[in-house]
């Protein structure tokens, strides 16, 4: 088995590149509906390889094992390896990996797993650290600390070992349908070697079709291809918007003084106000190291808020001066962003062809900031109803007859996924209401520690309102000081950026498009920079955690912009947290995949 999977990457990735060598239209527009594509026909074709795809690739071969029914199961990871671009805090609760890998403790392979020892919370101000009960579900008895990056690396090997073909490098980037636009057939990669005015290089390779019988779609946290289908067969028609966070992240080795292995410490208050929902974290790790954050809920209305820069000045508090002094050195940075509407935000999880699994779906719990052992169980799930229909269902690609996987929707709808979402479905939406934070704090208090979620009620967000329609003009707005920075406890955003490893190929097509409604017209651009530079304060040069966009002085007038200013877009830089996407008021900037292996290259996160 591992012979014929290792035999057929290479013959997928060498006649993907032998197609195009003998190309001589060099330069030359690419022309997309000209293009010659290569096709490969699959069982399963799972977009992502995270937590949620990994899981379900690893399932669905124990599947085969245990029915004699052979599955062709292909993982394409946008990243150059997997677990590269795969960020988290991460405590992970073992509940669906016990059921995935039984014997997972007694692998020699398994990555670093921290036992968490204790679970503390305390209030910030801005000089004091006061310690305060925390909710019960925020307990980790039994739960590990762990890098999620690394932990992702470890599941993939696994997938490859049972005969998962894993194709990093290879991200996700268009759907394929059938002729009447009614089924999902596969998906295409991206193409290679187009430079920034969308014409073929010497290098040029058309993306290639991996045409299947079932679909899965684990691209993580607002990715292209699942805000596509969700509009697409308006899967959110029962459901309420999805509404997010962005979590900042830094590893330190610390002074071995201040190392507590297993602890793990939650704050709530400074230096945030008390209009902006967040919180930090610190998680002792193994090997002496720390991992620290902060999440801030982007439903904020300040334009004028930094999320890079609260997070520095978080590190000035007395706490993490303490925590970061003597011999301590930052050794990783990163961003990402996170659902938080909860069970009231996730959709209808299945689609012709194929379903959303993980955080494609939304199954974090915020109130245990978890949400692995979540998306691990949706992919399990998924994998039993794909080997279920291609058991017992007529499908054929030939013939455009795609798999019914509605039977994913509904057992994890019965399943424990669900019941963990229940409990906590009012927490988050407390703050949202007329109660504001405090009145959110006490009532989550309450719901969390007496109710526990056994209410007649669900907050619901009737009013559809996104997290960027919470953006206050700039002038209904306060400018922020942000303290200079102390390096090396706090530095500058492109210092912290060189720490993520993020490399993009040169001369290649901007992948943060500024359109709307599918329109990339002069107009829109013009329009994009009137209102977020009049409006709102350039928000997004706030914003981004990667330093990906500016407003600029433009003497030249040049096309598309506005009041002497001009968008430069730094794509280069972006570590695909996907926060411009979401944030940006007028809701024109469209996140799509760069080439398969550009990105961040997390490790040790």
């Amino acid at each position: 088995m591992l012979l014929t999977r290792a035999t057929r990457a290479l013959r997928v990735r060498s006649t993907h590149r032998a197609l195009h060598s003998t190309s001589r239209l060099r330069r030359e527009p690419f022309d997309p509906a000209a293009v010659e594509r290569v096709s490969d026909e699959v069982d399963v074709c799972i977009v992502g390889g995270g937590p949620a795809g990994l899981s379900a690739a690893i399932r669905l071969k124990q599947l085969e094992q245990e029915k004699g029914n052979e599955i062709r199961v292909v993982v394409l990871e946008k990243g150059s390896e997997v677990g590269s671009h795969i960020l988290s805090g991460a405590v992970i609760e073992p509940r669906a990996l016990n059921e995935l890998l039984p014997e997972w403790q007694s692998r020699d392979d398994l990555p670093a797993m921290q036992p968490a020892t204790s679970s503390k919370m305390r209030f910030l101000t801005s000089s004091m650290s006061v310690p305060i009960p925390h909710p019960p579900q925020m307990g980790n008895k039994g739960n590990y600390i762990v890098s999620l990056s690394r932990f992702t690396a470890w599941l993939g090997a696994v997938a490859e070992e049972m005969g998962v073909e894993v194709y990093p490098g290879f991200a996700g980037a268009g759907v394929v349908y059938d002729k009447t636009g009614t089924q999902v057939l596969g998906v295409r990669t991206n193409e290679v070697g187009l430079d920034r005015q969308f014409r073929m290089k010497d290098s040029f390779e058309p993306g290639m079709e991996f045409r299947a019988k079932v679909t899965l779609i684990a691209e993580g946290a607002h990715g292209s291809l699942s805000k596509e289908l969700i509009r697409k067969f308006d899967l959110r028609k029962d459901a309420d918007p999805q509404t997010y966070g962005i979590g900042l992240k830094e590893v330190w080795r610390v002074d071995p003084s201040e190392y507590r292995p297993g602890e793990v410490v939650h704050t709530m208050g400074w230096p945030l106000d008390y209009r902006t929902y967040g919180g930090g974290w610190v998680y002792h790790m193994a090997d002496g190291l720390v991992s620290l954050g902060l999440v801030i809920g982007l439903d904020y209305s300040n334009p004028y808020l930094s999320p890079y820069r609260e997070l520095q000045r978080m590190k000035h508090h007395p706490y993490f001066r303490k925590l970061l002094g003597g011999d301590s050195t930052r050794i990783a940075y990163g961003a990402r962003v996170l659902n938080e509407g909860g069970l009231q935000s996730v959709p209808k999880l299945n689609f012709p062809g194929g379903a959303l699994i993980g955080c494609s779906a939304g199954f974090v719990n915020i109130a245990k900031i978890k949400g692995t052992h979540n998306a691990m169980k949706s992919g399990m799930l998924a994998a039993e109803a794909a080997a279920d229909a291609l058991s017992s269902q007529e499908i054929s690609v030939e013939e455009e007859k795609t798999a019914d996987m509605s039977a994913y929707d509904t057992s994890l709808r019965a399943s424990w996924v669900h019941d963990d979402l229940h409990e906590v479905r009012n927490l988050r939406g407390s703050f949202d209401t007329r109660l504001g934070i405090w009145g959110g704090i006490a009532y989550s208090g309450v719901d969390s520690l007496i109710l526990k979620g056994r209410t007649p009620w669900t907050f619901r967000n009737k009013t559809k309102t996104l997290d960027a329609n919470h953006t206050k003009p700039a002038l209904w707005s306060t400018p922020i000081e942000y303290p200079p920075f102390e390096p090396p406890l706090s530095t500058d955003l492109l210092t912290s950026v060189a720490l993520t490893g993020t490399n993009h190929a040169e001369d290649q097509p901007v992948h943060l498009r500024v359109r709307k409604n599918g329109d990339e017209s002069t107009e829109v651009r013009v329009n994009h920079v009137r209102r977020n530079v009049q409006d709102f304060g350039e928000l997004l040069g706030r914003a981004c955690p990667a330093a990906v966009y500016e407003y600029v002085e433009d003497e030249a007038k040049s096309e598309g912009s506005w009041g002497g200013k001009k968008l430069v877009i730094n794509s280069q830089n972006c570590i695909h947290c996907k926060l411009c996407d979401i944030k940006v008021p007028t809701q024109d900037i469209d996140w799509t995949v760069p080439e398969g292996g550009g990105g961040p290259k997390y490790t040790i996160t």
